[in-house]
């Protein structure tokens, strides 16, 4: 029987694999002779000492934290949770650099949109090193002090911020779909060197755009140089060439420009005049319309079409002619035939697409005055994630999420167009300053307002749409999971006291976690979605879990039943290959854990592992 490997999944090794499947000729003895892999790649390498690249202090241990897997878990919450038993969001309190190591086995290359509105490196804000050695230890240090800011005088101010960034955004790549998109929110204070890792990361090749995002309609009039009222999202695509970006939908002003003038039954239309500014004198003609007009280009001006083009518009009825012959002919273009949308623009005016003091007063309505400082609208998330063209079930995840408005604007974006995207919000449970408003109102970290603003945005847009068809499916829960290490002493590297450990090694698992932590642990490194639908079917004493369909089976008691044995069969998957986990310590003997193995041996289940 295998044990089941207690770490996340091992990005060097998924690397090295990948790297075979393309030059398997470049490994001897499992190394990689890079002079013939230099060879295979002809031109294609720079060997020369001056090259263009970015680096900093540091860069070459981000780039291996990136890499080195996690043996935490994340634990189950269901008493902070909200429809734990029917919803598929997620809400996971932790250090996001652990979280995404952790999520590679279940959800790489299932993510259709990722935001963040990661920390600007103003100098006040939560900017903190990982630990290589243990990170789990270095997240309970943390997150039981004070924020950690990093102030400009700090002598790495800007290598800590790069070294902060670089390994989550590296992990976050991994979840994306193929036609995945990240959209991050930024200032001036780190858009160039944010710039230059993410060209890094996901390619220059797969840089989308850059959004100035007009954040406030306001002028400061104590700025020293400028009144800064701007911020930046950048926007990468997993593989440029997959991606699908759709238009913004026109408002009612922009619907207003189309009429019908001549009750045409192809619908209302946009008037264009056929001249246009540019052109060569060889180009200009005389037209005589059917009715009998006559056109030409006014002075200075040429011909928008070719006459044999504005024939044929003339002939189709797409040209529209005054009765009077007193206005000009122009061409008609339907509404119909370009849509409700068009293409979105790179400068957002915060009169359409939200701004700070807007965020401010949407949450002040939930959650009360002060709470938060400065949240992103919700128009504005929830703009970014229409045009990604995210309706059917796909996962947007926010590893930043700060107050929760992406979670927020999933939900309202699944209240009005009926969609059912899916959300997963990361956050680090950061301590609230004793001084303000939402320590008065009893929220110790981050994490407490995050939750509560889902439970009370989820209510109230309900609340608002409750005519609306359908609205009683709607999903406005969320299932809470923390960071812990393993729930398994032989699985945690950070075990202190061996002596007392060696003595209750009767059972692997500790002393204060429960089976469903476990089975957690174990749909997480074995790569199984944490929403998926887990059946409980009791068997005398003992629980078997039955995780999606017969997928996964698994009893977690301490002393298993021959009647477990027999029940495993009849619950296994019709689709896939059935695969089946054990506690190790469940069994009586090595000859009752044989015994197990070769009886469903002969139901042709072969995967059966311990932990």
């Amino acid at each position: 029987m295998k044990m089941l490997e207690g770490i996340s999944m091992d990005l060097t090794e998924d690397n090295l694999n990948k790297l075979k499947e393309i030059f398997p000729e470049v490994f001897e003895e499992g190394k990689i002779d890079f002079e013939k892999l230099r060879l295979l790649l002809g031109d294609n390498i720079e060997d020369k000492k001056e090259r263009y690249e970015f680096t900093w202090n540091g860069k070459s241990n981000a780039i291996r934290i990136a890499q080195t897997p996690s043996t935490g878990t994340l634990r189950p919450d269901k008493g902070s949770s909200k429809n734990w038993d029917d919803t598929e969001n997620i809400y996971i309190e932790g250090d996001n650099l652990e979280v995404l190591k952790l999520l590679q086995k279940s959800y790489f290359g299932k993510v259709k949109m990722i935001y963040i509105d990661p920390p600007y490196n103003t100098g006040k804000d939560f900017v903190y090193k990982d630990n290589f050695r243990d990170n789990i230890a270095n997240y309970k240090e943390i997150t039981s002090q004070t924020t950690r800011a990093n102030p400009e005088t700090n002598g790495r101010y800007h290598t800590d911020w790069l070294n902060m960034m670089y390994p989550r955004l590296k992990l976050a790549r991994n979840l994306l779909r193929e036609d995945g998109v990240i959209f991050i929110s930024i200032d001036d204070n780190e858009v160039d060197n944010l710039r230059k890792i993410t060209d890094e990361i996901f390619g220059e090749n797969n840089f989308i755009t850059s959004v100035v995002w007009q954040c406030l309609d306001t002028v400061k009039n104590d700025a020293k140089y400028f009144s800064n009222n701007h911020e930046y999202i950048l926007c990468y695509g997993k593989s440029i060439e997959k991606i699908n970006i759709q238009g913004i939908q026109k408002c009612e002003k922009q619907r207003a420009y189309y009429k019908n003038y001549d009750n045409d039954p192809r619908g209302d239309y946009l008037l264009t005049p056929l001249h246009a500014k540019s052109g060569n004198e060889n180009s200009i003609y005389t037209y005589i319309f059917s009715n009998g007009q006559t056109w030409r280009p006014p002075k200075g001006t040429y011909p928008r079409f070719s006459k044999e083009t504005l024939r044929k518009l003339d002939e189709e009825n797409k040209i529209y002619l005054d009765k009077d012959g007193i206005r000009v002919p122009q061409k008609k273009t339907y509404l119909k035939d370009v849509g409700e949308r068009m293409p979105p623009v790179t400068f957002w005016e915060c009169s359409k697409f939200g701004s700070t003091r807007q965020s401010n007063s949407e949450l002040s309505k939930i959650m009360g005055k002060g709470i938060f400082q400065n949240p992103k609208p919700v128009k504005t998330i929830s703009t970014l994630i229409d045009l990604v063209k995210s309706n059917s079930e796909e996962i947007i995840l926010d590893l930043f999420s700060g107050s929760s408005t992406t979670a927020h604007s999933v939900i309202h974006l699944n209240a009005e167009d009926s969609g059912k995207r899916k959300f997963i919000m990361i956050q680090i449970p950061e301590l609230t300053l004793e001084k303000s408003e939402a320590f008065k109102s009893g929220y110790k970290n981050i994490c407490e307002i995050g939750k509560e603003r889902i439970r009370r945005a989820g209510d109230k847009i309900v609340s608002e749409n409750k005519d609306k068809e359908g609205i009683e499916k709607l999903d406005i829960g969320f299932k809470v999971f923390k960071l812990d290490s393993s729930n398994l002493k032989s699985w945690d590297s950070s075990m202190e006291n061996l002596e007392e450990n060696i003595i209750e090694m009767d059972t692997n698992l500790k002393k204060d976690r429960s089976k469903e932590d476990l089975l957690y642990e174990i749909l997480l490194k074995s790569g199984v979605e944490l929403t998926v639908k887990i059946e409980e079917i009791k068997v005398g004493y003992n629980t078997l879990y039955n995780i999606g369909e017969g997928a996964l089976l698994a009893c977690l008691d301490d002393k298993i039943t021959q009647d477990v044995i027999d029940e495993i069969p009849k619950h296994k998957s019709k689709y896939m290959e059935t695969k089946v986990i054990f506690k190790e310590a469940g069994f009586m003997s090595d000859a009752a854990k044989i015994n197990a193995i070769q009886n469903l041996k002969q139901f042709k289940i072969e995967d059966v592992r311990s932990v």
